[in-house]
Protein backbone atom coordinates (compact mmCIF):
# COMPACT_ATOMS: atom_id res chain seq x y z
CA UNK A 1 0.00 0.00 0.00
CA UNK A 2 1.52 3.28 -1.12
CA UNK A 3 1.25 6.49 0.89
CA UNK A 4 1.29 8.96 -2.02
CA UNK A 5 -1.67 7.54 -3.92
CA UNK A 6 -5.32 8.72 -4.00
CA UNK A 7 -6.78 5.90 -1.91
CA UNK A 8 -4.13 5.80 0.81
CA UNK A 9 -5.93 5.20 4.11
CA UNK A 10 -9.01 3.67 2.45
CA UNK A 11 -9.92 0.10 3.41
CA UNK A 12 -11.67 -2.18 0.92
CA UNK A 13 -13.08 -5.60 1.81
CA UNK A 14 -13.09 -7.98 -1.14
CA UNK A 15 -15.44 -10.97 -0.93
CA UNK A 16 -14.93 -12.36 -4.43
CA UNK A 17 -14.51 -15.77 -5.99
CA UNK A 18 -14.22 -14.57 -9.60
CA UNK A 19 -12.05 -12.38 -11.78
CA UNK A 20 -14.46 -9.42 -11.93
CA UNK A 21 -14.41 -8.62 -8.22
CA UNK A 22 -10.76 -9.57 -7.88
CA UNK A 23 -9.73 -7.23 -10.70
CA UNK A 24 -11.79 -4.38 -9.27
CA UNK A 25 -10.01 -4.90 -5.96
CA UNK A 26 -6.62 -5.07 -7.67
CA UNK A 27 -7.20 -1.70 -9.38
CA UNK A 28 -8.23 -0.11 -6.08
CA UNK A 29 -5.13 -1.58 -4.43
CA UNK A 30 -2.98 -0.05 -7.18
CA UNK A 31 -4.52 3.32 -6.23
CA UNK A 32 -3.31 2.85 -2.67
CA UNK A 33 -6.28 1.24 -0.93
CA UNK A 34 -5.77 -1.44 1.68
CA UNK A 35 -7.63 -4.36 0.07
CA UNK A 36 -8.42 -7.30 2.35
CA UNK A 37 -9.50 -10.52 0.68
CA UNK A 38 -12.00 -12.45 2.77
CA UNK A 39 -11.55 -16.06 1.73
CA UNK A 40 -13.80 -19.00 2.69
CA UNK A 41 -12.32 -22.02 4.52
CA UNK A 42 -11.81 -23.68 1.13
CA UNK A 43 -9.91 -20.54 -0.01
CA UNK A 44 -10.50 -18.33 -3.04
CA UNK A 45 -11.17 -20.47 -6.15
CA UNK A 46 -8.87 -18.21 -8.17
CA UNK A 47 -5.91 -19.77 -6.35
CA UNK A 48 -6.47 -22.83 -8.53
CA UNK A 49 -7.49 -21.18 -11.81
CA UNK A 50 -5.41 -21.61 -14.96
CA UNK A 51 -2.99 -20.62 -16.29
CA UNK A 52 -0.81 -22.43 -13.79
CA UNK A 53 2.89 -22.31 -13.04
CA UNK A 54 4.85 -25.56 -13.13
CA UNK A 55 4.37 -26.00 -9.38
CA UNK A 56 0.59 -25.91 -9.82
CA UNK A 57 -0.01 -22.44 -8.38
CA UNK A 58 -2.12 -19.98 -10.34
CA UNK A 59 -0.49 -17.29 -12.46
CA UNK A 60 -3.90 -15.63 -12.69
CA UNK A 61 -4.16 -15.38 -8.91
CA UNK A 62 -0.59 -14.05 -8.66
CA UNK A 63 -1.68 -11.25 -10.99
CA UNK A 64 -5.11 -10.26 -9.64
CA UNK A 65 -4.23 -10.64 -5.94
CA UNK A 66 -0.95 -8.70 -5.87
CA UNK A 67 -0.77 -6.03 -3.16
CA UNK A 68 -3.70 -7.48 -1.21
CA UNK A 69 -4.08 -8.99 2.24
CA UNK A 70 -5.82 -12.25 3.14
CA UNK A 71 -8.03 -13.41 6.00
CA UNK A 72 -10.06 -16.62 6.16
CA UNK A 73 -13.64 -16.49 7.49
CA UNK A 74 -16.59 -18.86 7.31
CA UNK A 75 -19.57 -16.60 6.61
CA UNK A 76 -21.87 -19.61 6.93
CA UNK A 77 -21.40 -19.34 10.72
CA UNK A 78 -22.56 -16.61 13.08
CA UNK A 79 -19.00 -16.23 14.38
CA UNK A 80 -17.67 -15.72 10.85
CA UNK A 81 -20.38 -13.20 10.01
CA UNK A 82 -19.67 -11.31 13.23
CA UNK A 83 -15.96 -11.09 12.42
CA UNK A 84 -16.82 -10.00 8.90
CA UNK A 85 -19.02 -7.19 10.22
CA UNK A 86 -16.17 -6.11 12.48
CA UNK A 87 -13.90 -5.77 9.43
CA UNK A 88 -16.58 -3.82 7.57
CA UNK A 89 -16.85 -1.31 10.42
CA UNK A 90 -13.63 0.38 9.26
CA UNK A 91 -14.11 -0.20 5.54
CA UNK A 92 -15.22 2.25 2.86
CA UNK A 93 -16.06 -0.26 0.11
CA UNK A 94 -17.26 -3.87 0.08
CA UNK A 95 -16.76 -5.78 -3.18
CA UNK A 96 -19.08 -8.78 -3.36
CA UNK A 97 -19.75 -11.29 -6.13
CA UNK A 98 -21.77 -13.86 -4.16
CA UNK A 99 -24.86 -15.08 -6.09
CA UNK A 100 -28.07 -13.36 -4.99
CA UNK A 101 -29.51 -16.68 -3.80
CA UNK A 102 -26.67 -17.06 -1.28
CA UNK A 103 -26.41 -13.54 0.09
CA UNK A 104 -29.05 -13.75 2.82
CA UNK A 105 -27.42 -16.81 4.39
CA UNK A 106 -24.00 -15.16 4.30
CA UNK A 107 -25.21 -11.86 5.75
CA UNK A 108 -24.49 -10.09 2.47
CA UNK A 109 -28.02 -9.08 1.48
CA UNK A 110 -28.41 -5.49 0.37
CA UNK A 111 -30.80 -4.43 3.12
CA UNK A 112 -28.79 -6.13 5.86
CA UNK A 113 -25.50 -4.53 4.85
CA UNK A 114 -27.13 -1.12 4.49
CA UNK A 115 -28.75 -1.43 7.93
CA UNK A 116 -25.56 -2.44 9.74
CA UNK A 117 -23.15 -0.26 7.74
CA UNK A 118 -25.06 2.74 6.38
CA UNK A 119 -21.90 4.59 5.30
CA UNK A 120 -20.48 1.67 3.32
CA UNK A 121 -20.34 1.46 -0.48
CA UNK A 122 -21.66 -2.04 -1.20
CA UNK A 123 -20.27 -2.84 -4.65
CA UNK A 124 -22.13 -5.81 -6.14
CA UNK A 125 -20.52 -7.40 -9.23
CA UNK A 126 -22.54 -10.06 -11.04
CA UNK A 127 -22.61 -11.40 -14.61
CA UNK A 128 -25.96 -9.78 -15.40
CA UNK A 129 -26.41 -7.44 -12.46
CA UNK A 130 -28.42 -7.74 -9.26
CA UNK A 131 -31.79 -6.83 -10.81
CA UNK A 132 -33.80 -7.86 -13.83
CA UNK A 133 -34.82 -11.27 -15.21
CA UNK A 134 -31.19 -12.49 -15.54
CA UNK A 135 -30.04 -11.46 -12.08
CA UNK A 136 -29.82 -15.09 -10.91
CA UNK A 137 -28.02 -16.30 -14.03
CA UNK A 138 -24.47 -17.55 -13.77
CA UNK A 139 -21.88 -16.55 -16.35
CA UNK A 140 -18.31 -17.47 -17.13
CA UNK A 141 -15.95 -15.61 -19.46
CA UNK A 142 -17.14 -17.52 -22.54
CA UNK A 143 -20.77 -16.58 -21.80
CA UNK A 144 -19.99 -12.97 -21.03
CA UNK A 145 -17.83 -12.27 -24.08
CA UNK A 146 -20.77 -13.35 -26.22
CA UNK A 147 -23.47 -11.79 -24.04
CA UNK A 148 -21.78 -8.45 -24.61
CA UNK A 149 -21.67 -9.02 -28.37
CA UNK A 150 -17.88 -8.98 -28.72
CA UNK A 151 -17.51 -12.73 -29.17
CA UNK A 152 -19.52 -12.67 -32.39
CA UNK A 153 -17.04 -10.22 -33.88
CA UNK A 154 -13.93 -12.33 -33.26
CA UNK A 155 -11.52 -13.11 -34.71
CA UNK A 156 -11.18 -9.99 -36.85
CA UNK A 157 -8.37 -8.02 -38.43
CA UNK A 158 -5.21 -10.05 -39.06
CA UNK A 159 -6.68 -13.22 -37.55
CA UNK A 160 -9.71 -13.05 -39.85
CA UNK A 161 -7.46 -12.42 -42.84
CA UNK A 162 -5.24 -15.41 -42.04
CA UNK A 163 -8.05 -17.73 -40.92
CA UNK A 164 -11.32 -16.54 -42.53
CA UNK A 165 -13.14 -19.82 -41.89
CA UNK A 166 -12.67 -19.84 -38.14
CA UNK A 167 -15.83 -19.53 -36.01
CA UNK A 168 -16.32 -16.81 -33.36
CA UNK A 169 -13.71 -17.07 -30.63
CA UNK A 170 -13.18 -15.93 -27.05
CA UNK A 171 -10.37 -13.46 -26.52
CA UNK A 172 -7.48 -15.11 -24.68
CA UNK A 173 -7.62 -14.52 -20.96
CA UNK A 174 -10.46 -12.74 -19.18
CA UNK A 175 -11.30 -9.75 -21.36
CA UNK A 176 -15.02 -9.54 -20.54
CA UNK A 177 -14.55 -10.12 -16.82
CA UNK A 178 -11.77 -7.55 -16.58
CA UNK A 179 -13.91 -5.01 -18.41
CA UNK A 180 -16.50 -5.66 -15.72
CA UNK A 181 -13.81 -5.18 -13.08
CA UNK A 182 -12.81 -1.82 -14.55
CA UNK A 183 -16.45 -0.68 -14.58
CA UNK A 184 -16.85 -1.87 -10.99
CA UNK A 185 -13.76 -0.03 -9.76
CA UNK A 186 -14.88 3.21 -11.41
CA UNK A 187 -18.43 2.82 -10.11
CA UNK A 188 -17.13 2.16 -6.61
CA UNK A 189 -14.94 5.28 -6.73
CA UNK A 190 -17.84 7.40 -7.98
CA UNK A 191 -19.97 6.20 -5.07
CA UNK A 192 -17.12 6.73 -2.60
CA UNK A 193 -16.60 10.32 -3.74
CA UNK A 194 -20.31 11.03 -3.39
CA UNK A 195 -19.75 10.77 0.35
CA UNK A 196 -22.77 8.54 0.93
CA UNK A 197 -23.12 4.85 1.62
CA UNK A 198 -25.03 3.07 -1.13
CA UNK A 199 -25.59 -0.15 -3.03
CA UNK A 200 -23.88 -0.13 -6.44
CA UNK A 201 -25.12 -2.70 -8.95
CA UNK A 202 -22.54 -3.62 -11.63
CA UNK A 203 -23.39 -5.91 -14.55
CA UNK A 204 -20.53 -7.44 -16.55
CA UNK A 205 -22.80 -7.69 -19.59
CA UNK A 206 -23.61 -3.97 -19.36
CA UNK A 207 -19.91 -3.11 -19.11
CA UNK A 208 -19.08 -5.10 -22.22
CA UNK A 209 -21.98 -3.65 -24.19
CA UNK A 210 -20.52 -0.23 -23.43
CA UNK A 211 -17.11 -1.31 -24.73
CA UNK A 212 -18.70 -2.62 -27.94
CA UNK A 213 -20.83 0.47 -28.52
CA UNK A 214 -19.45 0.93 -32.04
CA UNK A 215 -21.19 -2.25 -33.18
CA UNK A 216 -24.44 -0.99 -31.67
CA UNK A 217 -24.02 2.32 -33.49
CA UNK A 218 -23.59 0.46 -36.76
CA UNK A 219 -26.76 -1.50 -36.02
CA UNK A 220 -28.59 1.79 -35.57
CA UNK A 221 -28.03 2.67 -39.24
CA UNK A 222 -29.13 -0.76 -40.41
CA UNK A 223 -25.68 -2.37 -40.58
CA UNK A 224 -24.89 -5.61 -38.77
CA UNK A 225 -21.19 -5.72 -38.11
CA UNK A 226 -19.43 -9.04 -38.77
CA UNK A 227 -15.93 -10.20 -37.90
CA UNK A 228 -14.99 -10.32 -41.62
CA UNK A 229 -16.20 -6.77 -42.25
CA UNK A 230 -15.14 -5.23 -38.94
CA UNK A 231 -12.30 -3.12 -40.25
CA UNK A 232 -11.45 0.27 -41.59
CA UNK A 233 -11.57 0.60 -45.36
CA UNK A 234 -7.80 0.74 -45.52
CA UNK A 235 -5.08 0.30 -42.93
CA UNK A 236 -5.28 -2.19 -40.09
CA UNK A 237 -2.61 -4.83 -39.43
CA UNK A 238 -0.04 -4.87 -42.21
CA UNK A 239 2.87 -7.21 -42.83
CA UNK A 240 6.36 -5.73 -43.10
CA UNK A 241 9.66 -7.39 -43.94
CA UNK A 242 10.33 -8.48 -40.35
CA UNK A 243 6.97 -8.32 -38.59
CA UNK A 244 3.70 -6.44 -38.52
CA UNK A 245 2.51 -2.90 -37.92
CA UNK A 246 -0.93 -1.47 -37.27
CA UNK A 247 -2.02 1.57 -39.26
CA UNK A 248 -4.97 3.90 -38.75
CA UNK A 249 -5.78 7.01 -40.79
CA UNK A 250 -8.94 8.82 -39.78
CA UNK A 251 -7.97 12.44 -40.40
CA UNK A 252 -7.02 14.26 -43.59
CA UNK A 253 -3.57 15.19 -42.27
CA UNK A 254 -2.92 11.54 -41.49
CA UNK A 255 -3.79 10.56 -45.04
CA UNK A 256 -1.42 13.20 -46.40
CA UNK A 257 1.31 11.92 -44.08
CA UNK A 258 0.74 8.38 -45.35
CA UNK A 259 1.10 9.50 -48.96
CA UNK A 260 4.37 11.24 -48.07
CA UNK A 261 5.57 8.16 -46.20
CA UNK A 262 4.99 6.07 -49.33
CA UNK A 263 6.97 8.53 -51.45
CA UNK A 264 4.02 10.23 -53.17
CA UNK A 265 3.16 7.31 -55.48
CA UNK A 266 1.66 8.17 -58.86
CA UNK A 267 -1.71 6.58 -58.13
CA UNK A 268 -2.19 8.87 -55.07
CA UNK A 269 -1.97 11.96 -57.30
CA UNK A 270 -5.47 11.26 -58.64
CA UNK A 271 -7.75 14.12 -57.47
CA UNK A 272 -10.34 11.55 -56.46
CA UNK A 273 -8.22 10.65 -53.43
CA UNK A 274 -8.71 14.15 -52.04
CA UNK A 275 -12.21 13.05 -51.03
CA UNK A 276 -12.47 10.87 -47.91
CA UNK A 277 -15.61 9.12 -49.15
CA UNK A 278 -13.96 8.23 -52.43
CA UNK A 279 -10.90 6.94 -50.59
CA UNK A 280 -13.12 4.65 -48.56
CA UNK A 281 -14.76 3.41 -51.74
CA UNK A 282 -11.31 2.55 -53.11
CA UNK A 283 -10.07 1.11 -49.83
CA UNK A 284 -9.29 -2.33 -51.22
CA UNK A 285 -7.06 -0.85 -53.93
CA UNK A 286 -5.32 1.47 -51.43
CA UNK A 287 -4.66 -1.43 -49.09
CA UNK A 288 -3.00 -3.43 -51.85
CA UNK A 289 -0.61 -0.56 -52.41
CA UNK A 290 0.06 -0.11 -48.68
CA UNK A 291 0.77 -3.81 -48.24
CA UNK A 292 3.14 -3.90 -51.21
CA UNK A 293 4.98 -0.86 -49.85
CA UNK A 294 5.23 -2.20 -46.29
CA UNK A 295 6.62 -5.60 -47.27
CA UNK A 296 9.79 -3.85 -48.49
CA UNK A 297 10.49 -2.17 -45.13
CA UNK A 298 11.48 -3.18 -41.60
CA UNK A 299 9.07 -2.48 -38.75
CA UNK A 300 11.26 -0.15 -36.69
CA UNK A 301 12.20 1.95 -39.72
CA UNK A 302 8.71 2.39 -41.10
CA UNK A 303 7.19 3.11 -37.68
CA UNK A 304 9.80 5.77 -36.87
CA UNK A 305 9.26 7.50 -40.22
CA UNK A 306 5.47 7.26 -39.95
CA UNK A 307 5.34 8.79 -36.49
CA UNK A 308 7.52 11.73 -37.55
CA UNK A 309 4.94 12.42 -40.26
CA UNK A 310 2.01 12.20 -37.85
CA UNK A 311 0.79 8.87 -39.24
CA UNK A 312 -0.74 6.68 -36.49
CA UNK A 313 1.35 3.52 -36.92
CA UNK A 314 2.87 1.23 -34.32
CA UNK A 315 4.57 -2.12 -34.10
CA UNK A 316 2.15 -5.03 -33.74
CA UNK A 317 3.72 -6.57 -30.64
CA UNK A 318 4.22 -10.18 -29.70
CA UNK A 319 3.78 -10.91 -25.97
CA UNK A 320 7.57 -11.02 -25.58
CA UNK A 321 7.87 -7.59 -27.18
CA UNK A 322 5.30 -6.15 -24.79
CA UNK A 323 7.36 -7.35 -21.82
CA UNK A 324 10.64 -6.03 -23.18
CA UNK A 325 9.56 -3.02 -25.25
CA UNK A 326 11.42 0.26 -24.79
CA UNK A 327 8.23 2.24 -24.15
CA UNK A 328 6.83 -0.33 -21.72
CA UNK A 329 10.16 -0.45 -19.88
CA UNK A 330 10.40 3.34 -19.66
CA UNK A 331 6.88 3.49 -18.27
CA UNK A 332 7.70 0.87 -15.63
CA UNK A 333 4.62 -1.14 -16.54
CA UNK A 334 6.04 -4.43 -15.28
CA UNK A 335 7.67 -5.23 -11.97
CA UNK A 336 9.51 -8.34 -10.84
CA UNK A 337 8.02 -10.16 -7.85
CA UNK A 338 9.05 -13.33 -6.07
CA UNK A 339 6.36 -16.00 -6.15
CA UNK A 340 6.76 -19.04 -3.83
CA UNK A 341 7.96 -22.11 -5.68
CA UNK A 342 8.30 -20.22 -8.95
CA UNK A 343 10.85 -17.44 -8.52
CA UNK A 344 10.79 -13.97 -10.02
CA UNK A 345 7.85 -13.21 -12.29
CA UNK A 346 6.90 -10.06 -14.21
CA UNK A 347 3.65 -8.53 -12.98
CA UNK A 348 1.88 -5.50 -14.42
CA UNK A 349 1.80 -2.77 -11.82
CA UNK A 350 -1.13 -0.63 -12.97
CA UNK A 351 -2.53 0.80 -16.21
CA UNK A 352 -2.13 4.34 -14.84
CA UNK A 353 0.16 6.53 -12.75
CA UNK A 354 -0.28 9.52 -10.44
CA UNK A 355 3.03 11.26 -10.91
CA UNK A 356 6.38 11.05 -12.63
CA UNK A 357 7.17 7.62 -11.20
CA UNK A 358 5.43 4.39 -12.09
CA UNK A 359 3.35 2.82 -9.29
CA UNK A 360 5.00 0.01 -7.38
CA UNK A 361 3.56 -3.19 -6.00
CA UNK A 362 4.40 -3.45 -2.32
CA UNK A 363 3.80 -7.18 -2.04
CA UNK A 364 3.11 -10.33 -4.00
CA UNK A 365 -0.28 -12.05 -3.75
CA UNK A 366 -0.82 -13.10 -0.11
CA UNK A 367 -0.62 -16.57 1.33
CA UNK A 368 -3.97 -17.81 2.75
CA UNK A 369 -4.91 -16.16 6.04
CA UNK A 370 -1.56 -14.45 6.47
CA UNK A 371 -3.29 -11.33 7.83
CA UNK A 372 -5.64 -13.13 10.24
CA UNK A 373 -4.53 -10.76 12.99
CA UNK A 374 -6.65 -8.08 11.30
CA UNK A 375 -9.75 -10.06 12.27
CA UNK A 376 -8.73 -10.23 15.92
CA UNK A 377 -7.96 -6.52 16.14
CA UNK A 378 -11.22 -5.57 14.38
CA UNK A 379 -13.22 -7.84 16.68
CA UNK A 380 -11.56 -6.42 19.80
CA UNK A 381 -12.17 -2.87 18.61
CA UNK A 382 -15.84 -3.66 18.04
CA UNK A 383 -16.22 -5.14 21.50
CA UNK A 384 -14.52 -2.15 23.10
CA UNK A 385 -16.90 0.27 21.37
CA UNK A 386 -20.05 -1.76 22.16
Amino acid sequence: MQQDTPLSGIRVIEHASGVVGAWAGRLLAAMGAEVIMVEPPGLCPLRKRAPLFENGSSALFAYVAADKRSVVLDLATSEGRGAFDALLADAAILIDDAPLSERDALGLDEAGIAGRHPDLVHLSVLPFGASGPKADWKGEEINLIHAGGEGYLLPNGLSATLFPDRPPLKIAGHFAEMQGGVAAALAGLAALWSGEGQFVDVSVQDANLAVGAFALQRYGDGSIEHRLTRSFRYGGVIECRDGYVELLTLEERQWRGLVELMGHPEWAADDAFNDAVERSARGEMINREIHAFARAHDVEDIVARAQKLGVPMARYNTPEQVLSGAHETARGIFQKQEWPGVGAISVQTAPFRFGAKAPRLAAAAPQPGVDQALVSSATEKRRASA
